[in-house]
């Protein structure tokens, strides 16, 4: 096994990024939704390019494509997604994928490597129609129940004709083979301004935030906004305002030092404006690395609904809708990381927890993981501003083929 230090070809991963830019363009990033056309485009653009790594590509009956070497000796599982939110950016998704494409050809051709890299792009780790559902389908965790219940979250269309429109519909779905891999490695933007702050080039990252999200529903009574009294109205706009001033003020005291907590739609039913509202709704999300500091405010919430409601007028119900638990990386995955960004960035790194769930955490259930963050320009991302400097990206694709090298070497 060799030991000299191996870089990505920057040119060459600058090209492919702007290549996937294509499919989908919105401005200067992309509106490329789970099973658009765009999509489609992108996914039979990556399997075109895994036979020049040495891989042969499978499209699986979820969207995932995976890239599948013969080589004998150790395999290292890399990738992420490449569909993006909603009229969104560009690196989100598709950086790790043509990372991970990138180490494939610069490792898997060399004869001094033993082993191989292997290439996924997991489907809708955005969650358009499931969150994280193509690596939840790898590791086991999604039923054909599951893909059967599962629509759009922007419109009517089900997941079934979807996958039909995809030409996918009927093909088996690949699960991960026990023991074929020594772990599973991806990069991503950081999507927040850490790095770019402290003029750092990659993060490590330590832990990846577990997600819990609630639907909360505020029942009251639909009345004439001209006639009755403010002292007899039951309110459900009103209550469900006043619960969000209450989440704010009561969480501090029980939250971690890095919680963080969202109302990320509000509806109001039937949302007219002579008409007082009887329903109310809204969309709640819990984010921390520890999972005791999640159950502790999930807690304090049911606390709080249950007080509402004794209060009144209206009615306060919790319903948890979605969890997601916390995952650590794997540390000899960190270490390798960290030896690679001081041989190859400078030492500029940083070890960090991420704060947005990945397709990392969901591996890290069945296999050791990691990952590596490069700068976020102004810490956006989910919006089509988003970016990343041209030195930065290559920067962290020459750390991210090293440490494949690394943990393949270790192996």
């Amino acid at each position: 096994m060799s030991d000299t230090l191996r870089r990505a070809d920057g040119a060459r991963v600058l090209a492919d990024l702007n290549a996937l830019r294509a499919f989908g363009t919105y401005k200067t990033g992309v509106h490329r939704p789970t099973f658009s056309e765009a999509h489609r485009q992108s996914l039979d653009w990556l399997a075109a390019r895994l036979p020049d790594a040495q891989l042969t590509p499978e499209i699986d009956g979820i969207g995932n494509v995976l890239g599948i070497s013969a080589k004998p000796g150790p395999k290292l599982l890399a990738g992420s997604h490449l569909e993006s939110q909603n009229y969104a950016g560009w690196l989100d998704g598709p950086l790790g994928v043509i990372y991970a494409l990138e180490a494939a050809r610069v490792l898997n051709p060399d004869p001094s490597i033993a082993g191989a890299v292997e290439v996924a792009s997991w489907c809708d780790e955005e969650g358009h129609f499931g969150a994280f559902l193509g690596s939840r389908s790898y590791v086991g965790d999604v039923s054909e129940a599951d893909i059967d219940a599962a629509r759009d979250r922007s419109s009517p269309r089900t997941m079934r004709e979807a996958l039909a429109e995809m030409g996918l519909a009927g093909r088996p779905r690949l699960h991960a083979e026990r023991g074929r891999h020594i772990g599973y490695l991806e990069a991503h933007i950081e999507q927040g301004d850490t790095l770019e702050k402290g003029e750092l080039k990659v993060g490590v990252v330590t832990s990846i935030v577990g997600i819990w999200q609630y639907r909360i529903i505020f029942t009251g009574e639909q009345n004439h906004a001209g006639t009755t009294r403010m002292a007899v109205r039951k309110d459900a706009g009103l209550a469900l305002a006043r619960f969000c001033v209450d989440i704010d003020a009561r969480f501090p005291s029980a939250c971690g030092p890095r919680t963080v907590w969202t109302t990320g739609r509000i509806t109001l039913d039937p949302g007219a404006p002579s008409i007082i509202p009887g329903q109310a709704e809204m969309l709640f999300q819990i984010r921390d690395d520890n999972a005791a500091v999640i159950d502790r405010l999930e807690a304090l919430l049911r606390e709080m609904a249950a007080q509402a409601t004794a209060a009144g007028p209206c009615q306060v119900a919790v319903e948890r809708i979605r969890t997601g638990a916390p995952a650590m990386m794997d540390s000899r995955f960190q270490d390798a990381i960290e030896a690679a960004s001081s041989a190859l960035a400078g030492g500029k790194s940083l070890r960090m927890p991420s704060g947005a769930g990945h397709d990392a955490q969901v591996l890290a259930t069945i296999m050791p993981a990691g990952m590596l963050f490069v700068p976020s320009i102004g810490g956006v991302s989910h919006h089509w501003t988003e970016n990343t400097s041209d030195a930065d990206i290559v920067t962290g694709a020459d750390v991210f083929v090293e440490t494949c090298r690394r943990l393949l070497a270790g192996a």
